[in-house]
């Protein structure tokens, strides 16, 4: 918004004084009549501020979600709730009302963008979101609203469903965030910047050659390997273009989960040149796996790259943020 000038005239004389005031009263006749004259011209020089902000007014809409809900989102929502959606709206330079949670932590990776941010379970209980007074709703899948959640939701603020076929590729959820708040082309610029990054994160890796790396992650004892198509491994694979390791590969199809369990055992048949892990035990204490015979007999164990990636940090999520995070890691473990 346009900001008026104020200013004081010195009272040298009231002479002076009433010359000032009937001046200006005669200024403002004189513009008066010029926009009875022309009563489309103070339109066109708002329109004209208004395209040279590069903000057209935002108004409010009906958007069809992935349920067929008809949904009303506000002209501008500033009170939002969007669980689990948070790298995007951080992406987009977005507050929510309140951030996803679960027991044993938040996102922590996001802690710059959600400074002061209050937590709301990671299931949504509807006295907590009717707490927090939010205008709009963002739910990532239909699971998420079934049993009669959705229309209790409803009653609180509108509710948008984006969908499972949407939430499972970072980018089309993030366009999709992006076109509900009017940030369609905050979002276009988001992903041209990731893409800027991914293209020269790939010329730091290129005097190594193919590199092929595994992506584990350790809790309660229990490895798992992080699959091609999710957080890390979509990064490292897809869009580094590192080799996925034998055991990935050798899933087959049908089997493969985000998080793949695999045994110690299994793990001694590892064929990848590095290992890129998540020890989510060793910060409790708990981690004794990496210390037997069968764990330092894996070839990259044996040859010292090992790289241990901060439990705390990006490579369990997905999103522009969790993504630019990941490829920094990379770099500063695989090169000098």
């Amino acid at each position: 918004m346009l900001g008026m000038n104020r200013f004081t005239p010195f009272r040298k004389s009231s002479f002076l004084l009433t010359s000032v005031i009937v001046l200006a009263l005669l200024l403002s006749a004189c513009g008066t009549a010029k926009e009875e004259a022309n009563p489309a011209s103070n339109q066109t020089a708002q329109s004209g501020q208004t395209a040279s902000n590069g903000q057209a007014e935002a108004k409010e809409k009906v958007m069809k979600d992935a349920m067929g809900h008809e949904v009303t989102i506000p002209a501008k929502p500033s009170h939002l709730i969007a669980s689990y959606l948070e790298d995007h709206l951080v992406a987009l330079g977005v507050k929510p009302a309140a951030q996803w949670s679960v027991p044993n932590g938040i996102q922590d990776y996001l802690a710059d963008g959600l400074e002061g941010v209050p937590t709301i379970p990671y299931n949504l209980p509807v006295e907590d979101v009717l707490s927090h007074e939010p205008d709009l709703l963002i739910i990532g899948d239909e699971s998420s609203v079934q049993n009669g959640l959705y229309d209790q939701y409803a009653k609180i603020a509108p509710t948008y469903v984006l969908g499972t076929e949407t939430t499972k590729d970072w980018r089309a959820a993030l366009k999709k965030i992006g076109d509900i708040l009017n940030l369609s082309d905050k979002a276009d610029q988001v992903l041209k910047d990731y893409e800027q990054k991914e293209a020269d994160t790939k010329e730091k890796l290129k005097p190594l050659g193919e590199r092929s790396a595994a992506i584990l992650w350790l809790t309660n004892k229990q490895f798992f390997l992080v699959d091609e198509t999710v957080s890390s491994g979509a990064v490292l694979y897809g869009d580094l273009g590192i080799k996925p390791p034998n055991l990935v590969s050798e899933i087959p199809a049908g089997s493969r989960a985000s998080w793949n369990p695999i045994t110690l055992e299994k793990l001694a048949e590892l064929d990848a040149d590095d290992i890129f892990i998540v020890n989510s035990d060793k910060a409790t204490g708990a981690d004794e796996v990496t210390n037997t015979a069968l764990w330092q007999s894996i070839p990259a164990v044996k040859a010292g790259n090992v790289h241990e990636m901060d439990p705390k940090g990006s490579w369990l999520y997905s999103g522009a943020v969790a993504g630019s995070k990941i490829m920094d890691d990379v770099v500063k473990a695989l090169t000098p």
